[in-house]
């Protein structure tokens, strides 16, 4: 049997690795929009450390209620479906963190961010991590990890995607990488001047930060 164990964390503040590095990609007094929120734990990183202009969507009703209580302006709603009724440019940046695997259409989510946004910062769980494979390959069953702590009958992610195949998608809708960093299961970043096939077989989650051509 496989568990999964709580994501890695700054053990002097005792945020989240990845959050760490989501937040120093925002320049400070940024107009901010945090899809897929959760319980507002990013969001209220910026508001503290980067005093951020920041708002939220979370699709589930306990995350909002979560967020509201820490005090962030938040609204319940769907990646899938609200996006479109954003006007262009209307954050700095726009934040999508460990959803876009959830999403019914990440192409076109994708595309609302960059519109949405003048830079869009989104990370991912990579479906090509050396234990990912060896779960499938060798034990024959759906993985569970750090990242994807779901069985496969109740998890809320529907597009795995591996961290070459969300670089093909970016050249694909014309977004311009301007920093991309891979993860290992430990939450450290890994050597930006690594191949990409290294990052997609020992990186265990990436986040890229990401603007229009």
């Amino acid at each position: 049997m496989t568990f999964a164990t709580l994501p890695a964390t700054d053990l002097e503040t005792g945020h989240r690795l990845d959050f760490l590095l989501v937040a120093d990609m925002v320049e400070p007094g940024s107009r901010v929009l945090d899809i897929g929120c959760g319980d507002g734990s990013l969001l209220a990183i910026l508001r503290d450390c980067k005093g951020v202009d920041g708002r939220g969507i979370e699709i589930s009703r306990e995350g909002v209620n979560a967020c509201l209580a820490k005090g962030l302006p938040v609204i319940q709603g769907d990646a899938d479906t609200d996006l479109a009724d954003y006007p262009d440019d209307a954050f700095d940046y726009v934040i999508l963190s460990q959803t876009i695997q959830a999403t019914r259409q990440p192409r076109v989510v994708l595309e609302h961010l960059l519109r949405i946004g003048r830079r869009a910062i989104v990370s991912f769980p990579n479906f090509g991590h050396w234990r990912v494979r060896f779960d499938l390959g060798i034990r024959g069953r759906m993985p569970v990890t750090e990242n994807m702590p779901y069985s496969w009958y109740d998890t809320p992610n529907i597009h795995f995607c591996t961290i070459r195949d969300f670089v093909e998608l970016c050249r694909e809708v014309g977004a311009q990488m301007e920093k991309a960093v891979a993860l290992n299961a430990g939450g450290q970043p890994m050597r930006v001047t690594l191949p990409w096939w290294v990052w997609n077989l020992l990186g265990d989650q990436a986040v890229f930060l990401l603007k229009r051509r």
